[in-house]
């Protein structure tokens, strides 16, 4: 048993998580960003609910240093906000780019530098970043999600060999399609009416994910990737990546065996 402070706790991966933690009998950090607003997770025991805007160093701060007086300790760090803009990248704006890296990547970043000191105090401790299939593989109109994710599996696999000396292990977890509000509140969407020649493709794009979003083969419940997280925090093992989902396990077994070619042929004829 141990302390996990995770981040985007209010909804999806990061609520699943927490409860899942709290029944296994860990103490549970859960932060986000309007813990006003919470109305389960104050209930559980083992949970304290705390504010964390990864964007914002000071909560991030009081986030930890709460944690930890409250516990003793934090022994795992699960990065899990995040969130999504799909769309066309001509018709991006700079605001749209600079929050999606903001909050997925720097982030992210912000949060794991102020957990590393109690690690390295401790001589020991786990960060959890939840990457994503798309952090491996890319589809159309997700220029900007995958770009931060592939920095995050950039990020992490370095940060591996960084911290093993100090007994610090990194990993990731990489879903595929989760049950999750993915598609709604925690999507931004770039486009633009007036390039019409990206209308047709983007229209079929759509199409294609609200299909897939809808069919129950293709899509898992945020339990799964909650499940994969304890085991990522719990297998004393050095492996670095954990896939969640099989619609995930599927793409990236056919992205090793494949060519670039017939690999991306393959995800062409998708859309």
């Amino acid at each position: 048993m141990g302390t996990i402070l995770i981040t985007g706790a209010s909804t999806g991966i990061g609520k699943a998580t927490a409860k899942y933690f709290a029944e296994k009998g860990w103490n549970v950090v859960a932060t986000m960003r309007s813990p006003e607003k919470e109305t389960e997770l104050h209930n559980l025991q083992r949970v304290m609910v705390l504010e964390l805007d990864v964007e914002k160093k000071e909560t991030i701060r009081e986030a930890v240093a709460q944690g930890i007086d409250r516990f003793g300790k934090i022994d795992v760090l699960l990065n899990n906000a995040g969130y999504c803009v799909g769309g066309v990248f001509e018709a991006a704006t700079e605001a749209q780019i600079n929050r999606q890296f903001g909050v997925n990547v720097f982030g992210l970043m912000n949060v794991t530098q102020a957990i590393l000191p109690h690690f390295r105090a401790n001589k020991a401790g786990t960060i959890i970043n939840i990457s994503s299939v798309g952090g491996r593989i890319t589809f159309p109109l997700l220029s900007l999600y995958h770009s931060t994710k592939w920095a995050v599996e950039g990020l992490s696999e370095s940060l591996y060999y960084e911290l093993a000396a100090l007994n610090i292990k990194v990993k990731l977890v990489e879903p595929g399609n989760i049950d999750t509000d993915f598609t709604g509140r925690s999507l931004d969407y770039a486009y633009d009416e007036a390039l019409t020649d990206y209308k047709e493709y983007n229209d079929s794009f759509l199409l294609k994910v609200e299909e897939n979003f809808k069919d129950p083969a293709k899509v898992s419940k945020p339990e799964v990737v909650a499940e994969v997280v304890f085991e990522a925090a719990n297998d004393n093992k050095t492996r670095l990546r954990y896939t969640a989902g099989q619609d995930a396990e599927f793409l990236l077994h056919m992205r090793k065996e494949k060519s670039d070619e017939e690999f991306m042929g393959f995800i062409a004829q998708q859309f």
